[in-house]
């Protein structure tokens, strides 16, 4: 089995900063992708970015330029580092991950979800 463990959300005030972290654990092959995304109260999850092995990069256009995510490879941990955060970005955020737990075999996984809550 793989668990997904994120940490790292909070209270924080209009263009604050926080970090989030995300570690993957289990039986785990080779990881494709991870990635966040976010789900804020009457709406849809929506992604907000992701990795892919090859550290190839995507993310919603409205967190461009102020959140960026990164991963170690080593860790198994991908991070979310968000900067000058607005109200419109409270949500619970999720870590998903693509991975192989076998050569040949490929599971999408979640996290817990962490809340992240941006308010003065």
């Amino acid at each position: 089995q793989v668990q997904l463990v994120e940490s790292g959300g909070g209270l924080v005030q209009p263009g604050g900063s926080l970090r989030l972290s995300c570690a993957a654990s289990g039986s785990i092959f080779s990881i494709l992708r991870m990635g966040w995304y976010r789900q804020a109260p009457g709406n849809q999850r929506e992604l907000v970015a992701d990795i892919i092995s090859s550290g190839s990069t995507n993310y919603a256009d409205s967190v461009k330029g102020r959140f960026t995510i990164s991963r170690d490879n080593a860790k198994n941990t991908v991070y979310l580092q968000m900067n000058s955060l607005k109200p419109e970005d409270t949500a619970v955020y999720y870590c998903n991950a693509g991975i192989y737990y076998a050569r040949y075999n490929y599971g999408d996984y979640w996290g817990q979800g962490t809340q992240v809550t941006v308010s003065s």
